[in-house]
């Protein structure tokens, strides 16, 4: 394959990018990037009761944070309708468009009698001009809409590089509309042009798009235009095999993003549903375009499962140097202090060890954030839990822990010789302190290691917690 491959993601902005577009944006980027060609941005912005600004802003955002940077554009249909309608005006001269004037009614009454024929709905052509033939009285007052001059005969082939071979029945196909009454063009003739214009050589995209792929063969073909290699990949599943969707599953890219996740472990995820490098499951932005081939992409649905994304995202944030994640973290953890009246300044505790403390017991950096939170915050015994886990058989190893404490050498290794001299010296198990220890001063049962958690909080506040039971 030559170095001059174009892809292009073209998403419409009447809404959020979701997670089936991020994963056909990341193979056509990647597709691109491994053949050193060019990925375009698109945005597909025609519908415009339902496209808004702040729909192509989460778009754009979306694609930065996932750093998949386009090489060219992001070009908007709104303005090339100049362009769009100087194409339709060429098929109407030439023969391979024209204008119908069939009504809204007539239509709906054909469509009615084909059904009770058994027949597939489609356009009769009335309006199609065809030798030999006389059209109908152009009707007064009526605008007429562009139809594309489709073939009767034959078949419309490709060979999908996903799917396979793919052929339709031109006579099964309709004259689709490719301008509306007020001179708009439609969908299917919008992408042709934009196709064709930005030389497109690989259009990979969700299957759902499967029966427009012959429409726009056709299309391309009455304008002598060349036709890029087409790829339909199937959508993605909920974990119970249903369709994905909003109102079971997070689908918005920018709303993992929000759930602390981070970009790499998303793409790294994205890109093992429907393509695959061996058993290969952790891999390198740098490594998936180096491996990547269309012809690994397969053609059955991949199956969302939110345990693996998780377990992946702990992955990389265990990988991703620390300071980076610590950088992260913060402005997190700011944004969720000021939403309280009264907090501890963040020079409080060492933001970094905390970090260090929580980063590989947590699948999120919301996770992390959650854990960070409470050593910001104005401290509360848990009275109840100390009341559970501190009794008659612990009181005096807390008591002497909480001595050895006031001279200790400050630092994780002799806090944790100590716990292990208290533990030596009244006859008890490493539960018997830890739990109590950690119901205290964390007011919980489960954290990091106890010696690592005090040594973070420092000496003098330690002892103020321990004080409500020595």
């Amino acid at each position: 394959m030559s170095t001059t491959v174009r892809t292009r993601f073209a998403p419409s902005p009447t809404g959020a990018l979701h997670i089936g577009g991020a994963r056909t944006a990341l193979f056509s980027w990647a597709l691109a990037q491994h053949f050193g060609g060019t990925f375009v941005l698109r945005i597909e912005d025609t519908d415009v009761e339902r496209s808004t600004p702040e729909n192509v802003a989460e778009i754009l955002d979306a694609m930065a944070w996932l750093k998949l940077t386009h090489d060219d554009g992001p070009y908007y249909q709104m303005q090339r309708m100049d362009r769009y309608r100087e194409v339709i005006e060429q098929m109407l001269a030439n023969g391979t468009a024209y204008h119908c004037y069939t009504s809204r009614e007539e239509l709906e009454a054909m469509r009615e009698a084909q059904k009770a024929r058994g027949e597939r709905e489609k356009y009769d052509g009335t309006w199609r001009p065809e030798a030999g033939k006389t059209l109908p009285e152009i009707p007064v007052g009526v605008q007429p809409v562009v139809r594309f001059k489709n073939p009767l005969s034959g078949n419309t082939s490709w060979v999908d590089v996903v799917k396979g071979e793919i052929s339709f029945n031109n006579a099964e196909l309709d004259d689709l509309i490719i301008a509306r009454p007020d001179g708009t063009p439609t969908y299917n003739f919008c992408v042709v042009v934009d196709d064709w214009d930005m030389g497109i050589t690989h259009v990979i995209r969700g299957d759902d798009h499967v029966n427009n792929t012959p429409k726009q063969i056709n299309i391309l073909k009455a304008l002598n235009a060349p036709l890029p290699f087409y790829g339909h990949i199937p959508m993605i599943l909920a974990p119970d095999g249903s369709k994905l969707s909003k109102r079971k599953n997070a689908t918005a890219v920018m709303d993992y993003e929000r759930m602390g996740y981070l970009p790499e472990a998303l793409c790294n995820y994205l890109a093992r549903l429907g393509w695959g490098h061996g058993d290969d499951e952790v891999f390198t932005r740098e490594q998936f375009v180096e491996w990547f081939s269309v012809e690994h992409l397969t053609s059955s649905s991949s199956q969302w499962d939110p345990k693996k994304l998780n377990w992946m995202n702990n992955h990389y944030i265990n990988k991703k140097p620390h300071d980076e994640l610590v950088a992260l973290i913060e402005p997190r953890l700011i944004a969720r202090l000021n939403t309280y009246d009264h907090t501890l300044p963040l020079t409080t505790y060492p933001l970094s060890d905390i970090v260090a403390l929580y980063k590989s017991r947590c699948d999120t950096l919301v996770q992390i954030t959650d854990e960070a939170e409470s050593y910001y915050l104005p401290y509360v015994a848990n009275i109840e839990l100390i009341n559970e886990q501190v009794n008659d058989a612990n009181r005096p190893a807390l008591k002497d822990f909480a001595e050895g404490l006031k001279t200790v050498t400050w630092d994780k290794e002799s806090i944790n010789a100590l716990i292990k001299s208290i533990l030596t010296e009244h006859g008890l198990k490493m539960p018997a302190l830890g739990i109590p220890l950690r119901a205290i001063i964390l007011g919980q049962t489960q954290s990091p290691s106890v010696d690592t958690v005090l040594h973070v909080f420092g000496r003098q506040e330690v002892l103020n917690r321990l004080n409500i039971v020595t």
